[in-house]
């Protein structure tokens, strides 16, 4: 099963918007595994990623936890189904 790994932070207005975009998307897609991790509160799960200084931060993985494709900042709710669809 693949993987959406959201690298996001409280502080991120941007990521406020992807949360009511990704609420609709978790329900459409139940084929894929969604993780959330907080910038700040998960330091060591989230330097695993290399996330630079733009947030959010979508990661998807394979079933090998190997990353396929990234997607970085504010995106429409568009943007982040074909993200999911492409990939």
């Amino acid at each position: 099963m693949k993987k959406l790994v959201i690298i996001s932070a409280v502080w991120c207005p941007s990521c406020l918007i992807l949360n009511k975009h990704l609420k609709k998307v978790q329900e459409e897609y139940t084929n894929i595994e969604f993780l959330k991790l907080d910038y700040d509160l998960d330091d060591e799960q989230v330097d695993a990623y290399h996330v630079g200084e733009k947030l959010p931060v979508m990661v998807m993985e394979d079933d090998n936890h190997h990353e396929i494709a990234r997607l970085v900042g504010e995106k429409s709710y568009d943007e982040i189904v074909r993200f999911i669809e492409e990939n």
